[in-house]
């Protein structure tokens, strides 16, 4: 068997070296992400191999066209993880995490109702069994992320608001975890045209961003882009 925990280290200091180079080189973080992704899943480690495909998938949205062959890797992990995820009891909690990522990636394919169906399982297996309260508040934000793609601004304002309340409790005030759902509150308010909140919002993302992540990092980018989105609408 390889050492797989081996390996992962490699791939995930490779990630951290090319996150940081200027110009940020997208299709080497999506390669370290998909090589991550094939060591967590080798490993059992299900949720996080899903993590990865599911990062890896956003950064070829954004940078390749639909038909290219480099999707290929990406659908073939998801649907192994898929395969083996379904040996997990229902019950686990490991298997909650799992479909909380799996319904993320139906959300970014655009299959919303596959999406709320995996959060929701989700959101049951979490709410039986004791869970880490981190996880409850990621499948929070995940359902309302899903909502917002359907326009349903006042559930998703709703969720994302449970989320919110959760890692504010448990998260120091500049963890970059905090800056997401700052961000995603933002469009959210932008969306229902409560600039005002928009803008306070995505200010907040911003001064966590700036403070923990470097100045090309792709989260930083987006949250400046939103910043001047909501200037022009003021």
């Amino acid at each position: 068997m390889g050492d797989y925990s081996k390996a992962l280290q490699f791939h995930e200091k490779a990630y951290e070296i090319f996150e940081k180079s200027v110009p940020l080189n997208r299709s080497q973080l999506t390669l370290s992400l998909l090589n991550s992704a094939e060591c967590y899943e080798k490993m059992g480690d299900y949720a996080m191999a899903l993590k990865n495909l599911q990062n890896a998938f956003q950064i070829q949205q954004k940078i390749l066209p639909e038909n290219n062959p480099a999707f290929v890797d990406t659908y073939r992990g998801l649907g192994t993880v898929y395969r083996n995820e379904k040996s997990l009891p229902a019950t686990h909690l490991s298997w909650s995490i799992t479909c909380s990522h799996i319904g993320d990636v139906h959300r970014l394919i655009g299959k919303y109702e596959m999406a709320l169906s995996f959060h929701q399982k989700a959101l049951n297996t979490q709410q039986k069994v004791e869970c880490n309260p981190l996880d409850c508040a990621t499948t929070y934000t995940n359902l309302g992320e899903t909502y917002r793609a359907i326009n349903d601004y006042s559930m998703a304002l709703t969720y994302f608001q449970k989320g919110l309340r959760i890692r504010e409790n448990m998260l120091p005030k500049n963890h970059s975890d905090l800056a997401a759902i700052y961000n995603s509150l933002a469009k959210v308010y932008f969306a229902s045209k409560q600039y005002g909140m928009a803008m306070k919002n995505v200010q907040q993302a911003i001064e966590i961003a700036q403070e923990k992540l470097p100045s090309n990092h792709p989260h930083l980018l987006e949250y400046k882009e939103q910043l001047e989105i909501i200037r022009r609408k003021t």
